[in-house]
């Protein structure tokens, strides 16, 4: 059995050779891995022996040869294929060994020019793994060194590896190449003719990893399946483990993704409850009890079936309270020993939890804190992208617009509702005091509306909106929907401006008495 090793990554080689070389096999290798495994006193063939044709063009033409393509591309089984082998002294490679020049690594470097890129497009190497891969029923192609441990225990077994395995690895070789030539793509197609980079690429390529198939989809009609990004930012909902509980469904991982958003969001202790894509209780307290109780308190009747998050460890005190109620699922970085025994009780709960490690620390992108860089929207035959909205309100950012100015508690009151209001299905209007959202407006049509029904929220849950500070997504369009939230309660207003009739807006504000600002950013949420 021969083997041919050339990889860019040499993690665990020398290893892996030494146990292919202990049972007998070849070892065939290029360049910078040849060398290794000659350091380390393994026999090894270089490849130009065996084409009998040496490297050339700094090293961009070294396996691009019959010999070692025909050698991984004949059919055991042809006997005319294995003829025209005998008849050109090809001997077949069995096992091909190949990781890819670091093209991602590399464009992924601040500062990477064109030339860094273009010279780490690996040519041979994707050649190589495709040849190896189409005729995966006579050779094994591995193409990460995670696959080493599989591949070494059924040769040790059985001196071969077996249809299945093979299959296997010839897949992932495929899925290894597709994602490698989507990156180039992506990244070549968005350089523009000055030689800068857009902001987005001329060919989108996706590449995402399904984790499982789902019972069902939106409804019991549809089929569905849940999958993730190749390269997932940390303490995002698809690097969560369950705990325990049911499957999860379609709607629990779309509504699960929006708690667990939102709630990470916050520095403080914190609780989110989502139904139907929209938080229906948000709030901050000492500990993950106390946020509990006051995000509950906002909309008892839809916080029945919520999903809830936590930022925080959930005690007993914390599980006690969540376990009186029905819930879905439950999202938390950690739970107590007592926390978890209790929940055991309730068998059906969906218990994940998700690592926050690293998330929300100064000085790191928006991908390591665990924010997507974008936001993708399938439409008829097409996609929206946008960049995502990460942006984060300071209180340096507020333009006070009022003749009264609001206090320093009202300005956290602000921060906090604006903060809830980006997760609100537009049009948004959030009431908050002390840290908790009080009433929820969302998804209507007309923002008059959700202002309306934010109030009617409180009333059913007997909160008093008075003193309270309202948030609203996008700018009042009329003074009406500014005069409702008033009228209920509230004494300070946040909202982006931008609208032709600011003046008039405002003029409503100073007549009522109310502070307001303005943030310069709308977070209009489809």
């Amino acid at each position: 059995m021969n083997a041919l090793l050339s990889v860019s990554d040499k993690t665990g080689i020398v290893e892996f050779a030494q146990a292919l070389h202990a049972l007998g096999i070849k070892l065939i290798s290029t360049g910078g891995t040849a060398k290794l495994l000659a350091d380390a006193q393994l026999p090894v063939t270089e490849v130009a022996e065996v084409t009998a044709f040496p490297e050339m063009l700094d090293g961009r033409v070294k396996t691009l040869h019959p010999k070692v393509h025909g050698g991984l591309l004949a059919r055991r089984d042809v006997p005319e294929h294995m003829a025209a082998l005998k008849s050109h002294g090809i001997d077949t490679i069995d096992l091909l060994v190949v990781n890819l020049y670091p093209f991602e690594a590399t464009v992924a470097k601040p500062g990477c020019t064109l030339e860094d890129a273009i010279e780490n497009i690996d040519i041979g190497g994707p050649a190589m793994v495709r040849s190896a891969a189409k005729n995966w029923k006579d050779v094994g192609v591995l193409t990460d060194a995670t696959q080493y441990p599989a591949v070494l225990e059924e040769l040790k077994k059985n001196g071969k590896l077996s249809d299945k395995l093979r299959f296997a690895l010839s897949v992932a070789a495929f899925n290894r190449i597709a994602n490698y030539d989507a990156a180039i793509s992506n990244y070549l197609s968005a350089i523009n003719e000055d030689g800068t980079h857009a902001a987005f690429s001329g060919q989108s390529n996706s590449n995402f990893v399904k984790l499982q198939d789902l019972r069902y989809g939106e409804n019991p009609h549809q089929s569905a399946a849940f999958y993730r990004d190749l390269y997932p930012a940390p303490g995002s909902l698809v690097s969560a483990k369950q705990l325990q509980g049911k499957e999860l469904s379609y709607n629990n991982i779309a509504d699960g993704d929006a708690a667990w958003e939102c709630v990470k969001t916050f520095e403080a202790p914190a609780c989110v409850i989502v139904k139907h894509a929209n938080p229906c209780g948000v709030a901050v307290g000492k500990d993950a009890f106390e946020a509990y109780s006051k995000a509950f308190q906002t909309d008892p009747t839809s916080a029945f079936g919520g999903i809830i998050a936590f930022n925080r460890t959930v005690d007993l005190a914390a599980a006690q309270a969540v376990s009186k109620q029905f819930v879905e699922v439950l999202m938390a970085p950690a739970y107590t020993p007592e926390a978890l025994e209790l929940f055991k009780a309730k068998a059906n709960v969906r218990v994940l939890q998700i690592s926050l490690d690293g998330v929300k620390r100064d000085g790191k992108t928006a991908w390591e804190r665990g924010l997507n860089s974008h936001d993708v929207k399938r439409v008829g035959s097409g996609l929206l992208i946008q960049t995502a909205d990460n942006h984060e309100l300071q209180r340096a950012d507020l333009k006070v617009v009022t003749k009264l100015a609001p206090t320093a508690q009202q300005l956290e009151d602000l921060l906090f509702a604006w903060k809830v209001a980006k997760f609100v299905k537009s049009n948004a209007i959030v009431f908050c005091k002390d840290g908790m959202t009080m009433g929820v407006g969302a998804g209507q049509m007309s923002r008059l509306d959700s202002a309306r029904i934010a109030s009617i929220k409180a009333e059913h849950a007997q909160l008093s909106l008075r003193g309270t500070a309202v948030a609203s997504d996008a700018f009042f369009p009329f003074r009406d929907g500014l005069d409702v939230v008033i009228d209920h309660g509230a004494t300070c207003v946040i909202q982006p401006g931008g609208s032709m009739r600011d003046q008039e807006v405002i003029d409503a504000a100073n007549e009522r008495g109310v502070a307001m600002v303005f943030s310069g950013v709308r977070h209009f949420r489809h």
